[in-house]
């Protein structure tokens, strides 16, 4: 098995930085992985507390050691969250045809780059599988059926908490969104498109608006129209961090936290979607009765972005 690189995007938490790095570190494939690190650099406005964080975070990365090779690239100017991973997955792709992708609020779990490369590996080939995730809800939001007996299952939203993909579906994403006024125009498209959660096609028109900044929204779009799925684990590799409204677009939710357990090995093998799982995965992101679902999405754009 050929190793997947690991990408790493940061910005201005050194702290945050510092724990996903250590954490990184702890993995046993860490040694023998390639590190990537792109740096954004800071915002015209920036205010001189943010610029010194900035120098913090840099001067950190070219510090750290425990990796087979460390390629740093810094950006003078700011980039943007989206542009900034967009840009950086597609130069790393062109060497590679896997990646994993870890921005610079997510811990993971001692065996996270054991389960992504072997997933990497094993649906190489399943072109039903557009990418893989290491995080999954806390049982308190979402139900596992206690008659499912697979580590693995399949979610029709890509998670962004720690994931990787394969070149060749990063190559179907049309980041410009060519089809989006029919799209727009479509309202059972719109409804198919929500099937990984209510508040999908809402999102995309804010992104599309220029209202927020994604790109995961994006992906999601080119995932749903190749019926494609993403892998995620029944128990989460991955703990958010960053869900202090440190982040620039993060809230505080301390309800999507997961105890990580460094013991779990989870087993890759061939799953079939599972309704149940399915329809508890999507009630995540219903909003509660009585709740304007313009105001829900804005809380969960928040919570699940960075």
């Amino acid at each position: 098995m050929v190793l997947a690189p690991i990408v790493l995007f940061v910005y201005n938490r050194p702290v945050h930085t510092q724990q996903t790095i250590k954490a990184l570190q702890k993995n046993e494939l860490a040694k023998d992985s390639t590190l990537y690190i792109f740096a954004d650099g800071p915002k015209e406005n920036a205010t001189d507390e943010q610029k010194e964080k900035i120098k913090q975070v840099r001067e950190y990365i070219h510090q750290i050691d425990g990796f087979k090779q460390i390629i740093i690239y810094e950006s003078e100017q700011n980039i943007g969250c989206a542009d900034s991973i967009i840009a950086g997955i597609s130069s790393v792709l062109k060497k590679y045809e896997n990646i994993i992708v870890v921005e610079d609020d997510i811990v993971t779990s001692r065996y996270f780059l054991r389960f992504m490369n072997e997933s990497l590996d094993f649906f190489e080939k399943d072109k039903m599988i557009f990418s893989v995730s290491g995080y999954n809800y806390p049982e308190k939001i979402m139900k596992i059926p206690r008659n499912y007996k697979n580590d693995i299952y399949l979610a029709y939203r890509h998670g962004a908490w720690g994931w990787g993909t394969w070149k060749d579906r990063w190559d179907k994403v049309d980041w410009k969104m060519i089809d989006f006024n029919s799209f727009l125009k479509n309202k059972k498209l719109q409804k198919a498109f929500n099937r990984g959660g209510s508040d999908m096609s809402e999102m995309l028109k804010a992104q599309m608006d220029g209202k927020i900044d994604a790109w995961d929204i994006r992906f999601d779009f080119s995932l749903f129209k190749n019926n494609c799925f993403c892998v995620r684990p029944v128990k989460s590799l991955v703990n958010n961090v960053g869900l202090d409204n440190s982040g620039t677009h993060t809230g505080k939710d301390e309800r999507l936290n997961n105890i990580l357990d460094n013991n779990w090995n989870p087993r890759i093998e061939t799953v079939e979607p599972n309704k149940t799982i399915l329809k508890n995965f999507r009630k995540v992101f219903n909003p509660p009765p009585r709740y304007s679902l313009k105001r829900f999405i804005g809380k969960v754009w928040k919570r699940i972005s960075k």
